[in-house]
């Protein structure tokens, strides 16, 4: 049998005998970073007639989530997909899985953007502490705020800062991350927000992370805060 003819059943072979990282079903054509295509669309979009400030449906009126910003909206249904893929990627991502990382800004790089994003002045990102930052080798937040910012043709500006030792949100029950205080977020020194500010991360669960980030902003003189995040948990 010549090379030629063995070179595609022998990956054929392979693809068989590798299991995806997510569902654990077979790799197959379309898998990327060890997830199975099937995996992948799992990114879902978020339901039709969500809220545009929280980002969820609800039957009142007015918007009943705590928020400091005029619009605010979410790419990804956190827990869209099974496995639910949002759930799966940004804790290995935290935990320094840089395939997925990789894989995922390149969907971020195609995704659709509301269109209200492309009005505004400036965009940021919401911090993380230094020592987390240090240890992962990367902010994932920042890497999102400056793709989108060259997406819209944007500057990005790091105006915020987070406290050193802040405890991880991720790690804290609802009702505690809902407490977390308004000192924990502040203006890095010399940042001076103006005009209408795009904050944007990875994940919004209660918003209070992102609640004290526009607060911090629009104190800091910012005009307009909108916010947009890569998943939206509901």
């Amino acid at each position: 049998m010549l090379l030629a003819d063995l070179l595609p059943r022998l990956r054929e072979a392979r693809g068989h005998l590798l299991l995806c990282r997510g569902c654990l079903g077979p790799v197959e054509e379309g898998a990327e970073a060890g997830l199975c295509a099937r995996c992948w669309g799992g990114l879902l979009p978020l339901s039709e007639g969500r809220c545009s400030r929280c980002a969820l449906l609800h039957a009142e009126e007015a918007c009943p989530e705590a928020v400091a910003w005029e619009l605010g909206d979410a790419l990804w249904d956190y827990h869209g997909g099974r496995p639910s893929l949002g759930a799966l990627l940004l804790p290995g991502i935290k935990q320094g899985e840089r395939g997925w990382r990789k894989a995922l800004l390149r969907r971020l790089a195609q995704a659709q953007l509301p269109d209200w994003a492309l009005d505004v002045d400036c965009v940021t990102s919401a911090p993380s502490a230094f020592p987390r930052r240090f240890l992962r080798g990367f902010d994932l937040g920042a890497e999102i705020g400056r793709m989108v910012a060259g997406r819209i043709d944007r500057p990005f500006e790091p105006l915020l800062a987070k406290g050193w030792f802040s405890g991880r949100q991720a790690s804290r029950t609802e009702s505690a991350r809902r407490r977390l205080p308004r000192k924990a977020i502040a203006l890095r020194r010399a940042a001076s927000p103006a005009g209408i500010v795009l904050l944007v991360d990875d994940v919004w669960t209660t918003g209070t992370t992102l609640l004290r980030c526009a607060q911090a902003l629009r104190e800091g003189g910012a005009a307009e805060v909108r916010v947009l995040t890569l998943f939206r948990a509901l």
